[in-house]
C-alpha cells in the first residue's frame, strides 16, 4: 500500500468523525493510513481488534493464524460466519475486513507463529497486538515484539475475566508481570473453561483503542499499568507495573538475548538431554 499524504473525497467522506476530533484530524488519519499492525490470532479477541482497525483506516493489518472455522468459534469470533466453517481463519478475516473497509491492505500469515518465523513476521509491522489463547504463545510474541523494538498491545480473557496492558520496549515486558508461567494445567484455557462471547468485543475494543492511541500519539496509553476487567461486578480497576529490574528479558542484566523452546519453558513439553 502506497504512504497515504493526501485524503481522497470518499476518505473524508469515510473517516469525517475522525476527522473533526482534535486529536486525530487529517494529519492523524493519514498516520492510521500508513501504519503497519499484526494481531496474533485471528480468534476472540482478534476479531473485533481487526474489525475496528480496518473501521478506523489502519492500512495494514497482518494476521497470523493457523486454524480453521468451527462452529464453536461463531459464539464469539464476529470475524468469521456460518459460511465460513472449514476455511482458514486467515482467508476468512480478509474476506471479512475487505467488506469492511477496501483502504485496508490484509497481509495473512497462515501459519504457526514459532522461534522459527516470529522474528521474519514481527518487524515487519509498527506495532504488535496480542491475541494468542496459550502462555506459550503469549510468552514468544513478548520476547520477539521486545527483541524487534516494538509496541505490545496484549490483551486476554478467561469466564467474565479481562485484563489489558501495554509494553513498550524500555518500560517494562510480560515477564516483568509474569516472570514463569503457571504449571500446566493450572490456569484452564477458554476451551475448558469457557468465555462470554462479549466480553471479547470488550478487550478487543480496549486493545483496538489503545493501538489508535499509540499511532496516533495521543493519551495515555496502558503503559506501566495493568487493567482488570472483572465483568460480573462490571468492575474496572487498574494497577500499576514497574519494569523488573531482575527481568531477565528487559532487566539489567538480561539472560534472554534471542527465542527460546516456548513449549519447554511452559513446561508443555521435556527439553531433550543429550545422552
Amino acid at each position: 500500500m502506497t504512504q497515504a499524504t493526501v485524503l481522497t473525497s470518499e476518505q473524508v467522506k469515510r473517516y469525517s468523525r475522525h476527522l473533526i476530533m482534535p486529536q486525530v484530524g487529517s494529519k492523524g488519519q493519514r498516520n492510521l493510513l500508513n501504519a503497519k499492525v499484526l494481531i496474533v490470532g485471528a480468534g476472540g479477541l482478534g476479531s473485533p481488534v481487526a474489525v475496528y482497525l480496518a473501521l478506523a483506516g489502519v492500512g495494514t493489518i497482518g494476521i497470523v493464524d493457523f486454524d480453521v472455522v468451527e462452529l464453536s468459534n461463531l459464539q464469539r469470533q464476529i470475524l468469521h460466519r456460518q459460511g465460513d466453517i472449514g476455511k482458514p481463519k486467515v482467508l476468512s478475516a480478509q474476506e471479512s475486513l475487505a467488506e469492511y473497509n477496501a483502504d485496508v491492505k490484509v497481509v495473512t500469515h497462515e501459519a504457526p507463529l514459532t522461534s522459527a518465523n516470529a522474528m521474519e513476521i514481527i518487524p515487519q509491522y509498527d506495532i504488535i497486538i496480542n491475541g494468542a489463547d496459550n502462555f506459550a504463545a503469549r510468552y514468544l510474541v513478548n520476547d520477539a515484539a521486545y527483541l524487534s523494538g516494538k509496541p505490545l498491545v496484549d490483551g486476554s480473557i478467561l469466564i467474565f475475566d479481562g485484563q489489558a496492558s501495554v509494553f513498550i520496549p524500555g518500560k517494562g515486558c510480560y515477564r516483568c508481570l509474569f516472570p514463569t508461567p503457571p504449571p500446566p494445567g493450572v490456569v484452564p484455557s477458554c476451551a475448558e473453561a469457557g468465555v462470554l462471547g462479549a466480553l471479547c468485543g470488550l478487550v478487543g475494543s480496549i486493545q483496538a483503542v489503545e493501538t489508535m492511541k499509540l499511532i496516533l500519539g495521543v493519551g495515555e496509553p496502558l503503559v506501566g499499568r495493568l487493567l482488570l476487567i472483572d465483568a460480573l461486578s462490571m468492575d474496572f480497576r487498574t494497577v500499576k507495573l514497574r519494569r523488573n529490574p531482575q527481568c531477565p528479558l528487559c532487566g539489567d542484566n538480561p539472560t534472554v538475548h534471542e527465542l527460546i523452546d516456548y513449549e519447554i519453558f511452559c513446561g508443555l513439553k521435556d527439553p531433550v538431554v543429550a545422552s
